[in-house]
């Protein structure tokens, strides 16, 4: 039942691990609970990543669709979208774009797109179909909220979505959780924490677009291009996936296994974070990262691929270093500079955590979304005469 609060349903995907969904714990989590209630919809499943949620309050809705498009769940939408009557539906990404059509004709009036990454299959943004989908959706969304400077040109340009209508908010880090360590922590579980290691690592999902496999196959070029290394350089890959096993077997082909560490899916990543002496993200496309961010944070160096608002966030040769995508030859010349560099790589580390300090707050991302609901809200209610 309704105490007087706005609803915001978030709609997307599958709610499980991954950055979109970590952004949308964080705007739950943090935005003052006086402000807005929320319900999660999932239009396939949610899994226990729900935990994360803090809040009381919040409903879960997973509906458990089938592949394909969503024309038959749209009963179930509308029954759901004129049952719960929030104030805000925020879809999130391709996959629960057409979600905005039953909440149009559920007449919810403040219907926000928002879009966090790359489609897999279009990670340079050149896809005609996936253009086409969001110009035809366009009518049933009032405004659209991008993570980086390079999605929100996208829309307007090749998508043709008008200027007024698209707004670009960062993604924030809560900077108290992901925090700087004096000197490298000992990650529990890990056969690395003797002193005089030097630590590479990566976090995420470990499927196709995050291309792990580019930093196992960078890994052994590091070693076999400079063999002092091998006494001192680990790998360090968390997160669960299909790519999980293909980079293990890479490393175990190259007989380096040993020197990696892959311990699947954690959520210790803030200790993790702390244990690592640098952090890559090897992506083949990206919004704004949230791992980078973390990294940046925990006062990382970061190795990045140069795609999508990766190099809004990485300044090369300040916070780290951009290398093309798909390149491992580039990836391991990175690794290998930093690695052989030890003050250099603290110093970038140093500067990555003063940018988030001065630009990513966790406090500035919340302020923006509320912003944004709460003007759609204004412009609600001055058209319903309330």
């Amino acid at each position: 039942m309704s105490d007087g609060r706005p609803l915001v349903a978030h709609i997307m995907h599958r709610f499980d691990t991954g950055g979109l969904e970590n952004g949308v714990v964080n705007l739950i989590n943090h935005m003052p609970a006086d402000a807005y209630r929320h319900a999660i919809i999932s239009l396939t499943e949610i899994t226990d990543f729900k935990k994360r949620i803090q809040r009381p309050d919040v409903q879960f809705f997973a509906l458990n669709k089938k592949p394909g498009h969503a024309l038959w769940i749209y009963p179930q939408l509308y029954r759901l979208f004129r049952q719960l009557r929030p104030t805000i539906v925020h879809t999130r990404n391709l996959a629960a774009l057409e979600a905005s059509v039953p909440a149009w004709a559920a007449r919810v009036p403040a219907r926000i797109h928002g879009e966090h990454g790359r489609d897999v299959g279009d990670f340079d943004g050149t896809n005609k179909k996936c253009q086409w989908i969001r110009r035809i959706y366009s009518p049933f969304v009032k405004h659209y909220i991008v993570l980086s400077q390079d999605l929100a040109h996208y829309l307007i340009n090749p998508v043709g979505i008008g200027a007024k209508r698209v707004t670009q908010i960062y993604n924030g880090v809560d900077a108290v959780r992901f925090h700087p360590a004096p000197e490298r922590q000992d990650i529990p579980g890990s056969p690395f924490n003797e002193a005089g290691l030097w630590l590479v690592g990566t976090a995420g999902r470990m499927q196709t677009v995050k291309d792990q496999t580019n930093l196992a196959r960078a890994f052994v070029l590091a070693i076999n291009t400079k063999p002092s290394l091998r006494q001192h350089l680990r790998l360090v890959m968390v997160g669960d996936g299909p790519l999980r096993h293909e980079s293990l077997a890479i490393l175990e082909t190259a007989g380096l296994a040993e020197l990696a560490w892959l311990p699947g899916e954690r959520n210790d990543i803030p200790e993790i974070m702390r244990g690592l002496d640098c952090f890559v993200l090897p992506s083949l496309g990206e919004g704004i990262s949230n791992t980078i961010l973390e990294a940046m944070a925990s006062g990382l160096p970061v190795i990045a691929t140069k795609v999508g608002g990766n190099p809004e966030l990485v300044q090369e040769g300040r916070t780290g270093h951009l290398v093309p995508a798909a390149d491992p030859g580039a990836l391991a010349r990175a690794i290998i500079n930093l690695a052989q560099s030890p003050e250099k790589s603290r110093a970038m580390g140093y500067a990555g955590r003063k940018r988030i300090e001065a630009q990513f707050s966790m406090t500035a991302m919340i302020d923006s979304y509320q912003q944004i609901y709460d003007r759609l809200l204004g412009r609600m209610l001055r058209s319903t005469g309330n």
